[in-house]
């Protein structure tokens, strides 16, 4: 699922497929600091970094070492998601999907040695269409996504689902026994866990909704995720079921949700209104940064928010106009890398950046 194209006047990120093929020239950018990186007001941040330059980058996840980043892109000239590997020091980025259809939501293993990644490519080669915003703001929901794994250079592609329908968001225990992933094969976007080999399915969400982007906690217990409930029966409820018939999602209202990683003692985080997004754990398993626009009246402005578990303690991160989000901790904690549309000379570019973090 791109979560990016929820910030519609800043980014227009509805990914559309990168050309080319599973061999590709790494592609190196200056990864340098400069302190107009940093925004007014940003406290937690120093050392402001950008990582790519150029075209729609975002969702960079850390492998469990904190030795690099993987993250999904559509590049100067291409047209829809690949997935790539980058160095955090250097900036060196290389293509590891295979550059068919349309790939989302990587993420390593923690063995470090393997990727997961969602694609449509063994369907067709050829990006899927985009969705039809006659109906408003959408999200595409392709049933042509099924979960891959890899090697971490891209070789040795294999199919870890094979349902009907959409299948993709998936990430992996710190514990490496259980992946999470959002899958639509029961009739609804509900979360499901599974073994690494794609073995032993359980369903963890039962709720009328949307479920998903969700990540377990550092220790594995827990989970959490995004979540919108329609009211049974109500207008709006059938408005999402008739747009999930036809493939769409309507994403304007979401918020954080926490559940044990077996499924139960499910509970809700925020309720701030407008799109709360993109979670994720401090590695200190008792906090979570995520994305929200609940500030801005326009829906338009996203920005980075950290919140304890229980609640309390809702503290803003960043303050720049447009869109910040994807706030991925490293294993440490000692860095935060972000997508972002600073720096990108009024474009709609969104590129990775990192920060060094400071306790507040």
């Amino acid at each position: 699922m791109n979560y990016r194209s929820l910030n519609i006047a800043a980014i227009a990120l509805l990914f559309t497929a990168c050309g080319g093929g599973e061999e590709s020239e790494a592609v190196v950018e200056s990864a340098g600091a400069t302190s107009d990186l940093v925004m007014p007001g940003e406290t937690h941040f120093s050392n402001v970094r950008q990582l790519t330059f150029g075209g729609e980058n975002a969702e960079a996840y850390w492998a469990f070492d904190g030795s690099k980043l993987i993250y999904q892109a559509i590049k100067p000239g291409t047209e829809c998601d690949q997935i790539y590997i980058l160095d955090p020091e250097t900036a060196e980025t290389h293509l590891v999907s295979n550059g068919e259809g349309r790939t989302t939501c990587s993420y390593f293993y923690p063995s470090g040695d393997q990727i997961l990644y969602s694609s449509t490519h063994h369907h067709d080669a050829a990006c899927p269409v985009n969705p039809d915003f006659s109906l408003g703001y959408v999200w595409p929901v392709y049933d042509t996504y099924d979960v891959f794994v890899s090697n971490v250079d891209g070789s040795d592609l294999r199919q870890l689902t094979d349902t009907d329908g959409y299948d993709a968001e998936a990430t992996f225990s710190p514990m490496g026994d259980r992946i999470v992933f959002t899958s639509v094969r029961d009739g609804d976007l509900d979360l499901y866990s599974m073994a690494p080999d794609g073995s032993d399915v359980v369903r963890l969400t039962d709720r009328l909704g949307y479920d998903g982007g969700a990540f377990y906690s550092p220790d594995g217990s827990q989970i959490i995720w995004r979540a919108h409930y329609p009211e049974v029966g109500s207008e709006e409820a059938n408005d999402y079921l008739t747009l999930l018939g036809d493939g769409l999602l309507r994403p304007g209202e979401l918020d954080l949700w926490v559940m044990d990683a077996d499924g139960s003692n499910k509970r809700q985080l925020t309720d701030l209104g407008g799109a709360n997004f993109a979670p994720y754990w401090h590695p200190d398993g008792d906090r979570i940064v995520f994305s929200s626009n609940h500030e801005d009246p326009t829906s338009r402005d996203f920005n980075i928010y950290l919140i304890n578990l229980d609640g309390t303690g809702l503290t803003r991160i960043t303050t720049d106009e447009g869109f910040d989000g994807f706030p991925v901790f490293s294993p440490d904690g000692k860095t935060l890398v972000f997508g972002s549309n600073r720096n990108n000379g009024d474009t709609s570019d969104t590129n990775v950046f990192i920060a060094d973090w400071i306790e507040g």
